[in-house]
């Protein structure tokens, strides 16, 4: 097991040199730049692959993270990329499954959003395109 200096020095040399291109980070820590613009409110999600539509009411958007456990509230969140128009995350929830999602920023009121993993031991990947469609409750 690498000591937490250890892995700042390791951190430190590899950015240094170059070679560090992305580091992990807790996504329940503060909200990254994609998060923090994305406006709450009433969203559809518009699934590309199936053509169904869902509406969701989006009151803290971290939600949009774990679409395939919206109900498993003891999940763990890790950063694997960001940028200031894309975000992709893993979460982990225990028991439950697992899942990797990328969420896209087109503008705060439209989003594409791509997730997969597995969910009651069973795979599964969507596609989405979403947009904001008012309020909460309208």
């Amino acid at each position: 097991m690498i000591s937490g200096r250890m892995a700042r020095a390791t951190a430190a040399v590899l950015l240094a040199t170059g070679m560090l291109v992305a580091t992990t980070a807790r996504a329940d820590a503060p909200q990254t730049s994609v998060l923090a613009t994305i406006e709450p409110g009433q969203w559809q999600l518009h699934d590309t692959g199936d053509n169904a539509r869902r509406n969701l009411c989006v009151r803290d958007p971290r939600a949009l993270l774990q679409l395939g456990h919206a109900d498993t509230a003891q999940c763990s969140r890790f950063v694997v990329a960001q940028s200031p128009r894309e975000l992709t995350v893993h979460y982990t929830c225990p028991g439950a499954g697992h899942g990797r999602t990328t969420i896209g920023l087109v503008t705060p009121r439209s989003i594409k959003l791509e997730t997969q993993g597995i969910a009651g031991g069973l795979p599964f990947q969507h596609n989405y395109a979403a947009r904001r469609t008012g309020a909460c409750g309208q």
